[in-house]
């Protein structure tokens, strides 16, 4: 049996960590690995290096926007492609995140959390709803 009162809570939870998440992997890709290198390792896993830049942009920009409660279920759907995308490159790496350069487990994982909070919706304290997707 579902428990809608703690439905809120739950989304709220997940936007907290999917938030941090983002924020985290963005702000790496900008102040440790820098936009060149990641743009560099973009083009070394086949991935276009000119789009390092937007996807740097869109981690940090939702990270900040799913901890604010900023249209988070529009922005965990967009989140959940971006992240089914970026699993791609670990598919042929095995399951385990620990195999080497990574399995598919954790990205996977980030999406189906990130597709999780889209179906929940925004959860509680929120600065702008999203409405239904």
């Amino acid at each position: 049996m579902m428990d809608n009162r703690s439905g809120p809570y739950a989304a709220l939870l997940l936007r907290l960590i999917l938030g941090t998440m983002f924020l985290a992997h963005g702000l790496t890709k900008l102040l440790v690995l820098t936009p060149a290198g990641t743009a560099d390792l973009f083009q070394r896993v086949g991935f276009p290096g000119f789009l390092a830049y937007p996807i740097i942009a869109f981690e940090i920009g939702a990270g900040v926007m799913l901890v604010l409660g900023i249209y988070a279920r529009w922005i965990a759907a967009i989140a959940f492609i971006q992240l089914l995308v970026a699993s791609t490159v670990h598919f042929g790496n095995g399951w385990s995140f620990s195999n080497p350069k990574g399995g598919w487990e954790y990205p996977v994982f980030l999406a189906l959390t990130a597709l999780a909070l889209a179906l929940l919706g925004d959860g509680i304290y929120v600065l702008k709803r999203s409405g239904t997707p």
